[in-house]
This record gives C-alpha cells, structure tokens and sequence, in this order.
C-alpha cells in the first residue's frame, strides 16, 4: 500500500488525524458492536464523570513494520488485561481482552498507509481509552461508557531517541500511597503535569518521582518505568505497588534474564544509591528504551555511562533486541507478537 507523505524520520511524537478510528458505548451492563468513523470528535453529556471526576483510563501500543512487509503488534493482549485492572479500579466497565484486541487491529488495517515503513525509526502509535459519560451529578461510577481506540504515527518520545537524557528529583508526588499509582488513568498524569514543566523549564527531559511515603525510594519516571545496570552487572529495577505495571518493563526483565543472563531484582531502591550503577535507562511503550544520561538530586548531576554522554553496552543489547523481537527479527516468547490480518 502506498504512505502517506511524510519525512519519517522526523515526524516527532504528537497527534495526526488518520482516517479512521473506533468506537464502542456500554450501556445497560453490555457493549455494543462498535464500529469504524471518520469523525475525531466525541459529544458528551456534560454530566459526564470523565468531566467532574475523572472517571478515565487509557493504554498505549505500537504497530510495526517487519522487513516482509507484515504489520505487527507487541503484547496487545497484555495491554488489554492492564486496561480491566484500570477499570476495575476506579469501578468502570471492563473492555473484554478480545474486543480490546479485535479494536486495535481495525484501527491499524483501516489506516495502513499511516504505519511507518519498515527501518524509518517511527511506528504506528495506538492509543485505547475508555471513559464514563451519560447523565450524572453525584459522586458515583457513571451510567454509561465509551470506549475508543485511534492511532497515528509517531516518532521517539524523547528527541534524539537513544540520546542521554538527564532527569530531575521531584518533591512532588505521582500518586498518593495505596492510591491508585498502579493504575493507568488521567488523574495520574493531570497530577505530573506541573512538576513536568519545572522539570523541562529546568532543562531536564522529565521527572524522576520518589515513593510517596518516605521519599527515600526510587519509584518511576514521569512517563516511563526506571531500571538501572550496577556495577557487577545486576539489572535492578523498583518494586513497589504506586508503580505502573509497565508492560516494556516486564518485556526487557525477561530479555535480560533469558537473552542476556543477567541477574534481575525488582526491589525498593534508595535514592541515596545511584552511586551503584553504572548505566541507567527509562523505558516504556513510548520511551521504548531511553538511556538515562544523569539524575539531579540534592543538587548534583549523579552521572552514569560515559559521564552522561554515552549509551551503555547493557542499556544497548536490551534495545536492539526488544526492537529486533518488535519487528520480528529476533526470537519472541510465545504469545509477544500478534500479527495484523
């Protein structure tokens, strides 16, 4: 299929409208069918209780091209099993992992010529969410839901993609102990929008949050999952139920333990340690895997490979292969890569 006319290379990651998009209503206890439109924008009641309490979640996926031409989703499945624990969460309606799954590939066959071809550093980013609407005014789980998928391309999250990025401590909290840290909806990131601009008006790329309890403790990037190499080679990345289940972490845990046999701890780390590795490095859908160049704190720049400058060897290997795995170039475990058909 011919693309459209884009610098691939450089698209950035933000918005495009792409031609086609999916939408599902529940309503009544059942989803109906769903079904493809043109139309970007959503009407909704204005009692809806996206609008007064931020009854919402979202997920993000990306479809890529192999070098045979075959357009590939990683782990949507475990995208859709994320999205039921959000809803079960803030007690929405629960897309079944099947719709989830069906919705995606709809969006991404029905705007092919919008997926980045294959070897250009883009990919075709989709973004599911799902949201409460219908008539409402107390503080209750909405009436009624939507649930929408829509996709375009995109290129790295960070600028310059496996660039080092410096980061800053923040005294602001993600989310609140025992709230809902672990789950993927809005008011986790309404809540990281001001300490974010600090950060980037400080020339730092994002915010590196502490656990909300004591503030002694690494807990995640602004948008991505932290994870870092010490210097006898152990992979150590935080545990701690205020992190999001991010499902790129959980891939390159297995990737380091099966493709690379490093020891993995998931484990609380003090912020006072960074002095223990040796590289260190974000990841996520959107971040896939960003080096992490230095961590400001008590102001200082604790450095890591390269001081700062460079791309460890480890935080390499890890990338070129998730990416490989991606693309299908590289041996996935079972169930990792679902092709659109």
């Amino acid at each position: 299929m011919e693309k459209v006319n884009l610098d691939w290379g450089n698209i950035g990651f933000e918005y495009r409208k792409t031609e086609l998009r999916y939408i599902s209503y529940w309503k009544d206890g059942l989803w109906d069918e769903g079904k493809l439109t043109e139309d970007n924008m959503i009407c909704i009641n204005e009692g809806s209780t996206v609008l007064h309490y931020g009854q919402s979640c979202f997920e993000g996926l990306k479809a890529q091209t192999a070098k045979d031409g075959r357009v590939l989703l990683f782990r949507p499945y475990e995208n859709a099993k994320r999205m039921i624990h959000s809803a079960k969460g803030i007690l929405m309606a629960e897309v079944p992992e099947e719709k989830f799954v069906n919705a995606c590939q709809q969006v991404v066959k029905a705007n092919l010529k919008w997926v980045p071809p294959y070897g250009v550093g883009a990919s075709f980013y989709i973004r599911p969410y799902l949201f409460g609407h219908g008539e409402n005014i107390g503080v209750k789980p909405s009436p009624e839901y939507i649930f929408s998928v829509f996709g375009c391309p995109v290129g790295p999250y960070f600028k310059g993609g496996m660039t080092p990025v410096n980061f800053v401590v923040s005294d602001y909290d993600r989310a609140a102990p025992n709230g809902t840290g672990g789950y993927k909806v809005g008011g986790n990131y309404a809540a990281s929008l001001l300490p974010l601009s600090i950060a980037k008006k400080q020339g730092f790329a994002d915010v590196l949050y502490l656990d909300p309890a004591t503030h002694t403790y690494i807990e995640e990037v602004g948008s991505a999952n932290f994870f870092g190499i010490t210097k006898d080679n152990r992979f150590l990345t935080p545990k701690s139920p205020s992190i999001l289940a991010s499902i790129t972490r959980r891939s390159i845990v297995e990737i380091a333990q099966k493709y690379l046999g490093l020891k993995v701890e998931e484990c609380q780390i003090p912020i006072d340690s960074l002095d223990q590795f040796v590289e260190a490095g974000a990841c996520g859908t959107a971040a896939v895997i960003t080096p992490i160049g230095g961590i400001f704190y008590k102001g200082k720049l604790h450095t890591f490979y390269g001081d700062g400058k460079g791309v460890g060897p480890i935080t390499k290997k890890l990338y070129d292969i998730l990416t490989a795995i991606q693309v299908g170039e590289h041996e996935a475990p079972e169930g990792w890569i679902v092709e659109v058909k």
